[in-house]
């Protein structure tokens, strides 16, 4: 049974939802979507109001869906000459205070970092959806979780960070989309969705439980000044005093999101000895092959992180006091083994599987791996031989 651990209350609504929403009126139908129109229409769902991008493989069922859907609705919808057409125009969208959406994958979020730094320093919020595919390079269409470094370290230069959600399946993608709008307002901040191209490209039965959030008002956004004095919104700060006033000032914002936003779910793991960490489909494995090694006789666990940034941690680190070892499956060479590691600090063995280039691990592959390290933390006994 798969335990969602929610985000912390706020300090300033200790008993209150961090924003109020609107059910959709068809919640209940059960219908069969492809994962990229389902977080188009989520996106639609929940109030996108201008949609800027360029097609690229796997995403582009999105983009196509946003070209059909936005017009009906009266909506923005722009295919750029480029993706970095897309971000730029993005940037000056969200700089009114509408609420946007960019999709891409993974060579084409590589063109948008520089932008994606203006929009973090400037403090302009935006939801930024990256389908991800194998890399470095033009690599390939294949399905792959390769970006994760790029996504949850910073996307493009300078000392930000932004919120990363990654969804394990085309519901929870719905689920996480208005999610995403509602950091992004909130923080004044970018926030990624990050999948693989398996979630962009899978269809499953899903009931469309679109939200729509409340919005947050946008006392900070450029428009006419007609009453009201001018406003500025950059990156730009020439003095190095207020570059580092203003450096101080997002740092403190990051603090307030780690603390507030963890989001995480685990299932099996009240006697595991073994936890898998995995995200995305590699999640999906994972759940397989640990139903087939409990079947041997070997108890493993989950945990599945769904804010990459802010990474949970803490909770890692508390698991790890009574876990004999942490396998970490990616669809990537090690990312974010690398996060793990850092959070177990040395209490239990850390152990990777992985493949990267579209190349999805087998759950035969995870248990045969879950297995061995299994045995390699066995207890010494008290002769000290095994």
């Amino acid at each position: 049974m798969s335990a969602l651990q929610t985000p912390a209350p706020r300090p300033d609504a200790p008993d209150e939802p961090l924003a109020t929403t609107t059910e959709r009126p068809r919640a209940a139908r059960r219908v069969l979507m492809k994962g990229n129109e389902a977080i188009a229409e989520a996106a639609i769902q929940a109030g996108c109001d201008a949609y800027f991008g360029y097609p690229i493989t796997p995403q582009a069922e999105l983009l196509e869906w946003m070209a059909r859907r936005m017009p009906e609705l009266g909506r923005v919808f722009v295919q750029a000459e480029s993706e970095l057409g897309a971000i730029n125009m993005a940037l000056g969208a969200a700089a009114t205070g509408a609420r946007v959406l960019v999709s891409s994958s993974s060579p084409g979020i590589s063109l948008m970092a520089e932008t994606m730094s203006y929009m973090a320093g400037s403090e302009i919020p935006l939801v930024l959806v990256n389908v991800m595919r194998g890399g470095p390079g033009l690599g390939s269409i294949g399905p792959s979780q390769s970006d994760y470094l790029q996504a949850v370290k910073g996307h493009g230069h300078g000392d930000y960070r932004t919120p990363v959600l990654a969804p394990s399946s085309i519901a929870e993608a719905i689920e996480l989309v208005p999610i995403a709008f509602e950091i992004a307002e909130r923080y004044r901040t970018p926030v990624i969705v990050l999948a693989d191209g398996i979630i962009g490209q899978a269809m499953e039965p899903v009931e469309q439980r679109f939200r729509t959030p409340e919005r947050v008002p946008a006392d900070w956004a450029v428009g006419g000044t007609d009453g009201r004095p001018p406003r500025v919104v950059k990156s730009l700060h020439l003095r190095n005093e207020d570059l580092d006033a203003h450096n101080r000032h997002l740092q403190e914002k990051y603090r307030t999101i780690a603390e507030h936003e963890v989001r995480w779910a685990g299932e099996r793991l009240d006697d595991a000895e073994i936890v898998v960490v995995a995200y995305g489909t590699a999640a999906r494995v994972a759940r397989t092959a640990i139903g087939r090694i409990r079947a041997a006789g070997l108890r493993a666990g989950l945990f599945r992180p769904i804010t990459l940034w802010p990474f949970p941690a803490r909770e890692l680190a508390d698991l790890a006091s009574r876990t004999r070892g942490f396998l970490v499956v990616e669809l990537s060479m090690g990312q974010m083994v690398e996060d793990v590691r850092l959070a177990v600090d040395g209490q239990a063995a850390v152990a990777f599987e992985g493949h990267a280039g579209g190349v999805v691990p087998t759950p035969g592959e995870v248990a045969e791996a879950i297995a061995r390290l299994e045995a390699a933390t066995q207890p010494v006994p008290a002769g000290g031989r095994r």
